[in-house]
């Protein structure tokens, strides 16, 4: 009886984790170029398994399983809407393999939001503040009094003074970690940039999230009816347990 309390207390668990991150999905549906997470669920074996006391398909009382449990999420990486603002600070990146190589600190990180701004001493900025940097891994300086335009492969052109965008393509985008809400660290701090021939960026565009909110918000009502029907398991369990313990104690 206990056991089939434990399997539904960790099924409102699981469920619990998943609300939180469907929850920041939503939170970020307007966050430029945000990369929604996955909630990814698995099932448990029986405790007796876990502790290398039973082997798994041995059809008996200690094979029944032991619920679900939510180990770690998963990053979607999908090509979010492309929207045109006719800003000259922004950019957005046509293959969702790549990523513009930023520096916050002494860290190199990789983030698909290219709505950047230009400071007052030419410093093309993240919206954190954080510095836009080029193919040389250093941050990009411009003339902040003078336009400039955009060339085909992501090179920025003022007056005859070139710079490329850092663009990044990690080779497992999986390997990725991600630091807030929009950055995601390279493995080990080492960067991998983007052949030449593969960099096509939009200038005047962003990439919008990802998030779809009509999918987000089914997926979490689905989500809360199963943990209310897991809490609904638990209760019955405990009511059942202190009805056999009352009757015990008549005895």
């Amino acid at each position: 009886m206990y056991y089939g309390l434990y399997m539904s207390a960790a099924g409102a668990h699981a469920q619990s984790q998943r609300v939180e991150v469907l929850s920041n999905n939503l939170a970020n549906v307007d966050t430029v170029g945000f990369k929604k997470e996955l909630t990814l669920l698995e099932a448990r074996d029986s405790e007796a398994i876990e502790r290398g006391l039973a082997e798994r398909g041995s059809r008996t009382i200690t094979d029944i399983g032991g619920g679900i449990r939510m180990p770690t999420t998963a990053t979607s990486y999908g090509l979010g809407t492309l929207r045109q603002t006719n800003f000259r600070t922004d950019f957005a990146l046509e293959d969702p393999s790549q990523f513009f190589l930023v520096q916050r600190g002494n860290d190199k990180l990789l983030t698909r939001a290219g709505n950047f701004t230009l400071d007052t001493e030419g410093r093309l900025l993240t919206q954190s503040g954080d510095a836009v940097l080029g193919n040389d891994e250093k941050p990009i300086q411009l003339d902040p009094l003078l336009p400039f335009r955009m060339l085909s492969g992501g090179v920025i052109d003022q007056f005859g003074d070139r710079i490329e965008l850092g663009i990044a393509k990690p080779a497992n985008r999986d390997d990725l970690r991600k630091v807030g809400s929009n950055y995601f660290a390279p493995p080990g701090g080492k960067v991998e940039l983007a052949p030449e021939e593969e960099r096509r960026v939009r200038n005047g565009w962003q990439e919008l999230s990802s998030v779809n909110p009509v999918q987000e918000m089914v997926e979490m009502i689905a989500a809360q009816r199963t943990y209310e029907a897991n809490v609904r398991l638990i209760q019955q369990h405990d009511g059942a347990t202190s009805s056999l313990i009352g009757r015990m104690l008549r005895a």
